[in-house]
């Protein structure tokens, strides 16, 4: 892990190289997901049976496991981790309930009616990994903002683990969430049977969580299909830090990205020469003791970096550019900078507030926008399991007063037959 000092050029050779790692994916890839895709639409469970037992080695022992079955799984985890998900779930209801959004309507004194009515979807599909990626977090991250957007019925799918069971932890944290139907299949033909649905696999509106680059190119490839929450990139995190920062803080918050993935990127932008040299210090002390030091340890070289900025408005500018996924703000005054910063997906304010704080616990979701995308996209929500559909009532005399500028509008653009539907009503 390099110290670079920004000079308005070095500094954006980190963003170029970042950029490559989001390469399109291999076209091999491609070939497979669209044949998998193509068979489960053709042969529905038949096809999830027959590359269930070429990927995963087996069949599960269960396929479909229902909302009361899923209770068992909460007597089956130790009481911490319990009590730990219970008091996520908590948090993470407590605020993305505050995002809910009501129907309405405006009725104006001239008799018309104008409004929005906004309800939850039918049905989701929320992708769960298996094996060394189980992650109960994401569970309740994108479960628990589609109850509460009012999403009808929410399917989880989660490979079983080799004995053909599926991970405990995860259907705890399911029962806790309020999944209300778990189906054990994984890959890309469970988000094809998502899509599609099959003869027990029903079919669903939007599939959301995260998956391999197998499932993430089915959910590219089949949106238009179905929604899909967004195709993710490699974790992201950016962090600000001045003087009063502590190195051994910062080393430890960079490597909790850092271990998620080689290709995971972990930036530091200092306005302290000295403190860029003990962070590195850290990192070096710290990492000896980490179970995933080999990725760690090749995620910093390739895609980390030590960026030594004039003051802190050129690293807020830099972090703009950058977009990041995770942004922390390690300074003295924190809140004084939060206004100025406009494309992150998620912001960390001062030095007790630590990036893993918000991938399980505070209450902000963890789904967030990667790879730049930040500037246009923002993180999962109430509202990404909603639809609005508007509605509008005239009276006739209130189309009558309308009607010479509809009309006008229709005839520029040459569709006539537009201009006639207001036209004969009043002929």
């Amino acid at each position: 892990m390099k110290i670079t000092k920004a000079n308005g050029k070095a500094e954006y050779a980190l963003v170029e190289n970042l950029k490559k790692r989001a390469g399109e994916t291999d076209a091999k890839i491609v070939d497979i997901v669209t044949n998998i895709l193509k068979s489960v639409k053709d042969d529905g469970d038949e096809a999830v049976r027959e590359f269930t037992v070429r990927f995963d080695g087996g069949l599960p022992k269960k396929f479909i496991i229902e909302k009361d079955e899923l209770q068992d799984y909460l007597d089956k985890v130790d009481d911490d981790f319990k009590n730990a998900i219970i008091n996520a779930k908590n948090n993470i209801f407590d605020f993305h309930q505050r995002q809910a959004q009501q129907s309405w309507l405006t009725t104006k004194e001239n008799g018309v009616i104008m409004g929005q009515r906004v309800r939850g979807l039918k049905r989701v599909g929320i992708y769960v990994p298996g094996g060394t990626a189980a992650y109960p977090s994401s569970v309740l991250m994108n479960a628990i903002p589609a109850k509460i957007a009012g999403v009808e019925e929410i399917i989880m799918v989660t490979p079983p683990g080799k004995d053909g069971n599926p991970n405990e932890n995860i259907m705890a944290a399911a029962a806790v969430a309020g999944v209300d139907r778990v189906f054990l299949v994984g890959g890309a033909q469970a988000v094809a049977a998502l899509a599609y649905g099959t003869e027990k696999i029903p079919k669903v509106d939007k599939i959301v969580g995260p998956g391999n680059i197998f499932v993430a190119t089915a959910k590219k490839l089949l949106y238009g299909v179905v929604d899909i929450d967004m195709v993710a990139g490699p974790s992201e995190i950016l962090i600000v830090a001045d003087r009063t920062a502590e190195p051994s803080f910062l080393a430890a918050d960079l490597m909790s990205q850092a271990e998620h993935d080689t290709l995971a990127s972990a930036i530091l932008l200092t306005t302290s020469s000295e403190l860029a040299k003990a962070t590195l210090r850290e990192i070096d002390k710290q990492v000896k003791y980490l179970d995933r030091q080999e990725i760690i340890l090749q995620s910093l070289e390739n895609y980390g970096e030590i960026i030594v900025c004039e003051d802190l408005q050129q690293a807020i500018d830099f972090a703009n550019e950058l977009a990041p996924e995770h942004l922390e703000l390690c300074i003295s005054e924190p809140l004084k900078y939060i206004g100025k910063v406009d494309n992150a997906g998620s912001v960390f304010l001062g030095n007790w507030s630590p990036e893993p704080l918000g991938d399980y616990y505070a209450g902000p979701n963890h789904v967030l926008p990667t790879s730049g995308t930040a500037r246009f996209f923002s993180p999962l929500s109430v509202d990404s399991f909603i639809k609005k559909s508007s509605f509008i009532y005239y009276t006739p005399a209130e189309l009558r007063n309308a009607k010479d500028d509809i009309i006008k509008l229709a005839d520029t653009e040459g569709l006539t037959a537009h201009a006639n539907s207001i036209k004969v009503r009043f002929e």
